[in-house]
């Protein structure tokens, strides 16, 4: 008989080591490649929040200036929001969707490596912008603060320089995902049987398709302004001193969810795997994933309450902001459905799917609170704010990816990471978390401004910064944890070794060995329903 090499031709690697991983094309290879570069800007991006949280532990704090602690903030949130969340979900999925659509690699192989070296291409843009004075006008960059006569910085062109190539990078990895998820699937496997990860993979990426140019192009005006003399964004030329809002926010508030579906898909994942039975309301968390996809092009001006935006367009915004709560409040009463009943096992990815449900859920009804216009006036631009996008973006981002991390972790590498200690990086990071970001509610409604290094005038806020300071070395040392549990368990090979479906998953990723074969799959399976793990599938 022959063998799975023989049945096809796999493209051999040219090289070997390190040259192998330089020029692969593997989508195997690559994922790991976007996971480990995304995780080490993580830590980049983890530190600079830990050198402006000590600076605020105190009301007078010393550790930073003013222009330093402007310039900590605005790579913190660059690297969190461009480095991080949004390619670290390109990695899992470069690894794991072909794997679930029963595809033996991505639809344009070469143009999934070129997306990955563009992502390391735009971080060292913009890190290099620390050898030449850094940005200082937020992650936001709102104009007239990055303007060349407030922002003369050489770094501040770097970030846009390095947005802009990042911005290429997300487009082009997006298109590949979208024609490998609408042309690569496994005889079978319909639209209503492909994974609720790859629904909401597909979703972002058409949301990166259609979001990211207008960053991109907001970024390019504004790189002409400063060094071609133009006046696209020059108020004193003339100039509409919103349009750098509504070109940005346009792709901000996209980019969102953006940052969150992947890790819905994730949840969607998880919960079912370790409730031991099917999810609850498939078509409704699919159906919902593309009515918050529709939507988010919908609700960007809530951003803007306080700009001078007329009342009629204040209430329609305000009321597509409200709107959009109910798909994602679908989404949430489905897995609280598929928890209902079920056979629970608590293992670290589902102690972190649960955690995201309670911290994500805290987010969300803040939210509905700052949708409305008038708290959003009183609570605009103060702490209140920052307590909402972190228990968002944060609590949805972080407890989701360590959710997959330890999920998929035993597919990629062969060994299983320690349920010991990720039960312990758990309730640290969850303690951690609620510390660090909780007190931010009560500081935002006492008036902390946000964006401020220090708060001499009201030293009563002492307190609550103190303590949220400590939760953020928590989350510093539930961190340093997961490291050493993955170098111990998996780089070290202490881990158990996994077998090919290690939770009993019903999705394909579980029905090739742990770590696949290059080609994936010895024959391309043929799919009868949602859990094709329940059917009879070759190996």
């Amino acid at each position: 008989m022959a063998t799975a090499e023989q049945t096809f031709p796999i493209a051999r690697p040219r090289y070997t080591g390190i040259l192998e991983w330089v020029t692969t094309t593997d989508h195997k290879k690559i994922g790991v490649l976007y996971l480990f570069t995304t995780f080490f800007f993580f830590l980049s991006g983890g530190l600079l929040a830990l050198a402006m949280r000590t600076q605020l532990a105190t009301p007078d704090g010393h550790i930073l200036t003013a222009q330093q602690y402007n310039a900590a903030f605005t790579m913190h949130g660059t690297t969190m929001v461009f480095l991080f969340v949004v390619p670290v979900w390109t990695g899992f999925a470069n690894y794991i969707i072909p794997l679930q659509l029963g595809a033996r690699d991505m639809a344009f192989p070469r143009l999934n490596a070129l997306s990955y070296w563009l992502l390391v291409s735009g971080g060292m843009l913009l890190y290099s912008s620390f050898l030449v004075g850094p940005p200082a006008a937020g992650w936001t960059s709102y104009v007239p603060l990055s303007t060349k006569p407030f922002s003369p910085q050489v770094g501040q062109d770097l970030w846009i320089i390095g947005l802009t190539v990042l911005g290429f990078s997300s487009i082009f990895g997006a298109l590949n995902m979208i024609v490998t998820i609408f042309s690569l699937r496994a005889p079978g496997m319909t639209f209503h049987r492909i994974t609720l990860f790859a629904w909401s993979v597909l979703v972002t990426s058409f949301l990166l398709v259609l979001a990211m140019p207008f960053l991109t192009v907001a970024g390019v005006l504004l790189l002409f302004d400063r060094l071609a003399g133009t006046n696209f964004f020059s108020v004193g030329e003339g100039a509409d001193p919103l349009l750098w809002q509504y070109l940005f926010w346009f792709f901000g508030h996209p980019e969102v969810y953006i940052m969150i579906l992947p890790g819905f898909g994730v949840i969607s994942e998880v919960l079912p795997v370790f409730s031991r039975k099917p999810i609850f309301g498939y078509k409704m968390i699919a159906y919902a994933s593309v009515a918050i996809g529709f939507l988010s092009f919908g609700v960007f001006v809530h951003h803007m309450f306080v700009a001078g935006i007329d009342p009629v367009l204040q209430v329609f915004f305000m009321s597509s902001t409200m709107l959009i709560a109910v798909p994602t409040g679908v989404k949430v009463f489905s897995w609280v459905g598929t928890l209902w009943g079920g056979s629970l096992r608590f293992k670290t990815s589902m102690l972190f799917a649960l955690g995201f449900l309670a911290v994500f859920t805290i987010g969300g009804i803040s939210g509905v609170f700052l949708a409305s216009v008038p708290v959003d006036i009183q609570l605009s631009d103060t702490y209140y704010v920052v307590a909402h996008i972190h228990y968002v973006l944060v609590g949805g981002a972080l407890f989701s990816f360590f959710a997959a991390a330890y999920y998929w972790i035993p597919k990629m590498s062969g060994r299983l990471m320690s349920e010991k200690l990720g039960t312990i990086q758990f309730l640290i990071f969850f303690l951690g978390f609620n510390l660090a970001f909780y007190p931010m509610h009560q500081l935002g409604i006492e008036g902390m401004p946000r964006r401020t290094y220090h708060y001499v005038q009201s030293p009563e806020w002492g307190l609550l910064n103190l303590i949220a300071t400590i939760g953020v070395y928590l989350i510093a040392l539930s961190v340093t944890i997961f490291i050493f549990n993955f170098i111990s368990s998996i780089v070290m090979k202490g881990g158990k070794v996994a077998d090919d479906d290690p939770w009993e998953g019903d999705t394909l990723e579980w029905a090739t060995s742990s770590p696949p074969p290059p080609y994936n799959f010895a024959r391309i399976p043929v799919v009868h329903s949602a859990r094709p793990l329940k059917e009879d599938v070759p190996h």
